[in-house]
């Protein structure tokens, strides 16, 4: 679940995930909510950085020594944590060095205590419902700046630094005060959800606009379905249509207010009107699947999976999460969110970009290891194990050899990044100021559970952009 800076975000090389794409049949990836870390044995920080440092090579040239050990930690959500153990194995194999491996999706009550006690894992995914906050990490020093590991030779082509082969806009939200601290790994989409089973039973047409959308909830309703499914317990989930809805009403400019922290970014903005009243419509009409406000995501996307709604909201994570719990033929397919009247975006235009920030501790004690894994992570063969054994593209351009098939769900998300073009976006507050979009997510929360109405939605909002505004920290990131 996340956002970031300001170059090329909004283009994120929907090009390059397109040629890449088309050439594999594959399509784009989950992101936001699942994570995954690695930690070791060795010195704290980089003054101990000698204990478990080797000579340097042109194969190594972190001096990634042979015989040390590295400590991996991983959030076990969606994308499972078997992938992680593939690229341990292999890092065994080709350096020498064995790992440690947790894999669990209680980062914050694993972690905390040991970044408290300047012990942390040497490699993090720090993502899911219980990730520690890259911005309260960063601010508390405890973050590796990986301009070291980007600038490195790339490991296909060392005559490539990193960071060129990766796909545009992908680092953009792992930036903090300009540097980038976190490295999101996985490509993602995120939008509206729906069964094609249900769809071709029901007689019902993709709604491109949010008319047509609610036109399906009615007529859903009237045969005993809910219309929208939403992760209750986790209001992040409802915000993708919230914010989606601003994006594609406003465009970019109504997008950037709220990064920006501007004084009308709620308040005084039409587009964040519109959006909130027609989610609330649906509120309203009792198109919400019944009991879905006090659902965990798996609870709700369970109950979504055996057809008790028609539309959820998510990022391409969903299909993987949910493979146990998924129908044959369900035919999972992803929706753009549907426009509201005179929206400055196309139908066609969807929130895309990284998610799965991987951080390296400051301090690791193996920081050799960590960032030479961090190297490898973005090298071909290691994307492509992620994508077998994790159905999801990485953010390294042409990272996926041909000979990998992803699923249903995940190949509708690359028919709608091909569709999209260059048309996509990318919130990055949530990376940026971790209090704000809480607030924003509980005041969502409150409405879905009709609570407050629209009016009080947008002043509690705007609350928390003013409030965000008045850290002096917060002119350190602005997008142009």
């Amino acid at each position: 679940m996340g956002s970031t800076a300001h170059h090329g975000v909004e283009g994120v090389g929907r090009r390059d995930l397109i040629k890449r794409s088309a050439a594999l049949g594959l399509v784009a990836a989950p992101g936001t909510g699942l994570l995954s870390a690695c930690a070791s044995g060795g010195g704290s920080g980089d003054s101990d950085e000698g204990t478990n440092k080797g000579k340097t090579s042109k194969d190594n040239p972190f001096g990634a020594k042979k015989g040390s050990k590295l400590d991996v930690v991983v959030f076990k959500g969606g994308y499972g944590d078997d992938y992680a153990k593939a690229w341990e194995a292999d890092f065994g194999k080709k350096l020498g060095i064995t790992s440690t491996h947790t894999g669990t999706q209680e980062i914050t009550g694993k972690l905390q205590p040991r970044f408290n006690a300047g012990n942390p894992p040497d490699l993090v995914d720090d993502s899911g419902a219980q990730k520690i906050n890259i911005d309260v990490l960063y601010k508390n020093g405890q973050l590796l700046d990986l301009a070291e590991v980007l600038d490195a030779p790339s490991v296909d082509d060392p005559a490539k630094k990193v960071r060129d082969t990766l796909i545009p806009g992908t680092l953009d939200p792992g930036l903090q005060e300009g540097k980038i601290v976190a490295l999101n790994y996985i490509y993602t989409v995120w939008g509206l959800w729906y069964s094609g089973k249900l769809f071709k039973d029901k007689g019902w047409e993709e709604p491109k606009t949010w008319a047509d959308l609610l036109a399906i909830c009615k007529d859903a309703k009237s045969q005993g379905i809910g219309g929208l499914a939403h992760q209750g317990k986790y209001p992040y989930y409802i915000n993708v249509a919230i914010m989606d809805l601003i994006a594609k009403k406003g465009g970019l400019d109504a997008m950037k207010a709220i990064d920006n922290l501007d004084p009308k970014a709620f308040v005084g903005s039409d587009a964040a009107q519109e959006a909130i009243e027609a989610v609330y419509e649906v509120v309203e009409k009792g198109y919400l699947m019944p009991g879905t406000n006090g659902l965990t995501h798996t609870e709700s996307q369970t109950r979504w999976n055996q057809y008790k709604a028609v539309f959820i909201t998510s990022g391409s994570w969903l299909e993987n999460e949910q493979l146990k719990q998924t129908p044959a033929d369900f035919d999972m397919k992803f929706l753009p969110m549907p426009l509201l009247p005179g929206s400055k975006l196309p139908f066609e235009a969807i929130r895309a970009g990284s998610g799965e920030p991987f951080i390296i501790p400051a301090k690791a004690k193996n920081l050799p290891a960590a960032k030479e894994f961090m190297r490898r992570m973005l090298s071909k063969e290691w994307s492509t194990l992620f994508a077998k054994q994790a159905n999801s593209l990485t953010i390294l351009k042409d990272g996926v050899d041909p000979s990998v098939r992803l699923r249903p769900g995940t190949q509708s998300t690359v028919e709608a990044s091909k569709a999209a073009g260059d048309n996509t976006f990318r919130y990055l507050y949530t990376e940026w100021y971790s209090e704000m979009g809480t607030a924003i997510e509980a005041a969502s929360n409150e409405l879905m559970a009709k609570r407050i109405q629209p009016k009080e939605w947008l002043k509690r909002c705007q609350a928390a952009v003013d409030k965000q505004a008045k850290d002096p920290a917060s002119k350190k990131n602005h997008r142009d």
